[in-house]
């Protein structure tokens, strides 16, 4: 099943087309075996887009304009759900006994991992969505269980047992056998590690919760990634619990000597897992994903190979537009089959290709020239112009049992990827008159695609997305 949606503005101005993909393993199986003659003659190019995208205005020299993000509106289906029973709770979990951590009182969180973190797309939802979602799950376990145990960590038995039973409780429910690796967690995640301070009674008497808690009870994900209130507050926390050993320098502000930075991070998630404990899961929830978030969208998470072929073509004076723009469709092939991104993660990575190749002497706008846009840089799901991009807010995937598993992913915004200037700011840098997070702005009037067409696109789309995953 595939249903469109648009998020409206907070001000309710104006409705963007998005696409939800809703997809369970009939639905998975029919359309491969019908669409696997279609897929091999379809073409993707960049050059579908009637050219550069006109915006209301430009904020600096880099940021297109962007809107809030708000609730999805949803249409009807275009595709009938399939009628097999959901897939979720396909095993019975084989748990060790002897965790401490309260499995039963956490069921809703868990199952809202095990959703972001299903099977087939916890690969290519990893960085935005499954991750951060496993990660605040294991911080608002273990605070939870520290109102019982009066510890803000496992020792190095449990935490192999507790993490173990948690990927069985998950796997059960449809999520991904590799959770560990794809998210690169270890049992030691789940200590001390390095930091001095595990109990809660030492914890605060240490800390100023109040303040602690005053900045961090609630935050908005939007302005705390700029002013970073919470974030500072954990910072002070951890670096005055870390600085037990008498080794450690106390200093005003964020500002930590490198060689205890590791030691004040094993620190940080002993603070986050007492803000947990404060908090009820779900409140905890919101929390968390908001100040990952704020780290998430710093960074783009692709992994770029060499560009001298496309230096090659686009390199001086560019004498052969179409030979450069098969360079660069063919380089950015190999990102879209990396996964999805955000906006935001996509500003990042336009920079990041940009600089690579201004770097071999490709100083012409070939963004622009090639008429490629934000989108063209995560994980397609057409070949019409459907990058995918993510809300840049924190978001989950959804269940239901008659549609199966949704994700909110944007295809309509055509924002042309910016190429930045010798004297530019980096995409990462905080510009406050820039509302981030966001979904990007629409670029186009178009409210979604025409009916005759629907079912093809919904075909090749799906198709595409299981010869990545495959």
């Amino acid at each position: 099943m595939v249903s469109l949606s648009g998020p409206t503005t907070e001000k309710a101005m104006k409705v963007e087309p998005s696409l939800k993909l809703n997809i369970n393993y009939f639905i998975l199986v029919q359309v491969f075996l019908l669409t696997i003659c279609a897929h091999e003659t379809c073409s993707s190019g960049f050059n579908h887009l009637p050219g550069p995208v006109q915006m209301d205005n430009h904020v600096g020299s880099i940021f297109p304009e962007l809107s809030p993000i708000g609730s999805p509106q949803p249409f009807l289906p275009l595709i009938a759900p399939s009628p097999l029973t959901p897939f979720t709770n396909i095993s019975i979990p084989k748990l060790s006994g002897l965790c401490t951590l309260n499995f039963t009182a956490a069921e809703s969180l868990m199952s809202v991992t095990a959703t972001d973190c299903w099977a087939a797309f916890a690969p290519v939802l990893a960085n935005v969505i499954c991750c951060p979602q496993l990660e605040a799950t294991l911080t608002i376990l273990i605070g939870q269980s520290s109102k019982y145990t009066d510890k803000l960590a496992l020792n190095g038995t449990l935490s192999k047992l507790c993490l173990s039973d948690m990927e069985q409780i998950l796997m059960g429910q449809g999520a991904n056998d590799s959770l560990k690796q794809i998210c690169s967690i270890h049992s030691s995640n789940l200590t001390e590690a390095s930091c001095p301070v595990k109990d809660v009674n030492e914890f605060q008497s240490l800390v100023d919760t109040s303040k602690l808690l005053a900045a961090c009870e609630k935050i908005d994900p939007v302005k705390e990634c700029y002013d970073q209130i919470c974030q500072n507050a954990i910072t002070e926390a951890a670096t005055r619990i870390a600085s037990k050993s008498s080794d450690l320098l106390l200093l005003d502000g964020p500002h930590i000597l490198p060689e205890h930075s590791t030691r004040v991070d094993d620190c940080r998630s002993i603070v986050l897992r007492w803000l947990a404990s404060e908090l009820d899961p779900s409140h905890a929830k919101k929390v968390l994903r908001g100040l990952s978030n704020c780290n998430v969208n710093k960074v783009c998470p692709l992994d770029f190979p060499d560009t001298r072929h496309v230096a090659k073509g686009c390199g001086n004076r560019i004498s052969n537009k179409t030979a450069c723009c098969g360079a660069m469709e063919s380089y950015l092939s190999h990102l879209q089959k990396q996964s999805f991104i955000t906006n935001l993660q996509a500003l990042d990575c336009t920079e990041t290709l940009a600089m690579k190749l201004k770097e071999l002497n490709v100083t012409e706008d070939v963004y622009t020239l090639c008429h490629i846009s934000l989108k063209d840089f995560s994980l397609q799901v057409g070949n019409q112009g459907a990058g995918c991009l993510l809300p840049s807010l924190p978001s989950d995937a959804t269940f239901d049992e008659t549609t199966g598993i949704s994700f909110l992913c944007d295809l309509n915004d055509n924002i042309p990827a910016p190429w930045p200037s010798t004297c530019q700011l980096a995409v990462s840098s905080c510009n406050k008159s820039v509302n981030i997070p966001a979904l990007p702005a629409a670029a186009t009037g178009q409210s979604c695609l025409h009916d005759d067409n629907v079912v093809l696109f919904l075909l090749v789309a799906i198709s595409l997305v299981l010869l990545i995953l495959m």
